[in-house]
């Protein structure tokens, strides 16, 4: 189940928060900060552990920064120094995916924010460049690109050629115009388009699935510019053929769920391709709480590439219905054979994202993006 920083939402009996900050945690980070001379870690855990109850995940790093802070140089180039020589060792370099670091090392990002925004840009710019090795930067380098845009772009082109696959990432991930939980940034989010160009034939995952993140960030604000450019890089051929097709679905989610003709086209599904369709929801009418059976039935008169979704239109009091697409599956149709598809769908009385109402509902089977098959079922206590 996926969490925002604020650690709300954990299932039941978890916390993120505390498993993320805690005595043993915080107690590594002492460990670190112990080689800095006159650091004194017993002092630090004894303010540091008490304050970190009341307070959320975000809120529980900034309070960690404070009680550090407290023992480091009031200088920033002189804080940078000695945050650097606190740091544990860069991430495993041999990885290309899934590294992402501890949340205790995001501290020197937050310093570097607080401390060398205004008056010390580009040892703060230095000071990211080396922590992003040991926990991603992608929430504080967005602050400088506000605040120094030009200057902040002109380090990023130079990280795009980074011998550290987590600094060429942050260069992505960094400037990606929704980055989720992040600050805003200013920027003209065709702007990173160039580093993006640069980045997409990265040899490391952790790289290009930033590079799929980010246009799917850009598809929804233009969609046929990041069709034109993923098909260039199609032509281009600087990626290997499987990781730019993974890239490419990736980068396409969002636009493939509306339905959206060129999206689809690049991924090999026709819009305007023929199907037949019939399709059921049983037991109807369904109880909250339970579920249903679809059972779709596709033929068509040519071999062709079918991707079947479907959307449920949900029924809400006040008027204001809501919408859900759902995968379903990929599949290539023969002429002489028709595809069966069948899935058991629950229907959670008390899921967290969505409250179910009784009332009629319905079911709508996409085809390529288009809609094929409507089908009416009512949802009852």
């Amino acid at each position: 189940m996926a969490r925002g920083p604020d650690g709300k939402g954990q299932a039941q009996g978890f916390s993120l928060k505390d498993e993320l900050f805690n005595a043993n945690t915080v107690g590594d980070l002492a460990r670190e900060f112990a080689v800095l001379p006159g650091f004194d870690p017993d002092r630090f855990m004894e303010k540091a552990v008490p304050g970190l109850a009341p307070l959320g995940l975000l809120e529980r790093l900034d309070w960690l920064a404070d009680c550090l802070e407290d023992q480091l140089p009031g200088d920033f180039p002189e804080m940078a120094g000695a945050l650097e020589a606190a740091m544990p060792p860069v991430l495993d370099p041999s990885k290309t995916d899934n590294d992402f670091g501890r949340f205790i090392h995001a501290v020197p990002g937050i310093l570097a924010v607080r401390h060398g925004l205004d008056g010390h840009r580009d040892r703060a710019l230095d000071l990211l460049e080396a922590a992003t090795q040991r926990f991603s930067m992608e929430f504080y380098i967005r602050p400088f690109l506000n605040r120094w845009p030009e200057e902040t772009l002109a380090r990023l082109g130079e990280w795009v050629e980074h011998d550290n696959y987590h600094v060429r990432r942050l260069v992505s991930e960094g400037t990606r115009p929704r980055l989720p939980w992040a600050t805003n940034i200013d920027l003209d989010p065709m702007v990173p388009l160039t580093f993006l160009d640069a980045l997409h034939a990265d040899p490391t995952r952790y790289v290009t699935r930033s590079v799929a993140n980010h246009m799917n960030d850009l598809s929804k604000l233009a969609s046929d510019r990041v069709v034109n450019i993923l098909s260039g890089w199609q032509t281009a051929g600087l990626q290997s053929a499987k990781e730019l097709d993974w890239m490419t679905r990736h980068a396409l989610r969002t636009a493939v769920k509306r339905g959206e003709p060129a999206a689809l086209r690049l991924l090999g599904f026709d819009p305007d391709a023929k199907f037949a369709v019939t399709a059921s929801v049983l037991p109807n009418p369904v109880k909250i709480g339970e579920g249903f059976t679809l059972d779709i039935e596709l033929s068509c008169s040519s071999d062709l590439a079918a991707m079947v979704d479907y959307r449920i239109q949900f029924h809400r009091p006040n008027g204001r219905d809501g919408e859900k697409v759902f995968k379903l599956k990929s599949a290539k149709l023969s002429a002489s054979k028709p595809l069966k598809l069948s899935k058991f769908h629950k229907l959670k009385a008390n899921a967290s994202t969505f409250t179910l109402h009784p009332g009629p509902h319905t079911l709508v089977v996409q085809v390529n993006g288009v809609d094929r098959a409507t089908v009416p079922f009512d949802l009852v206590d």
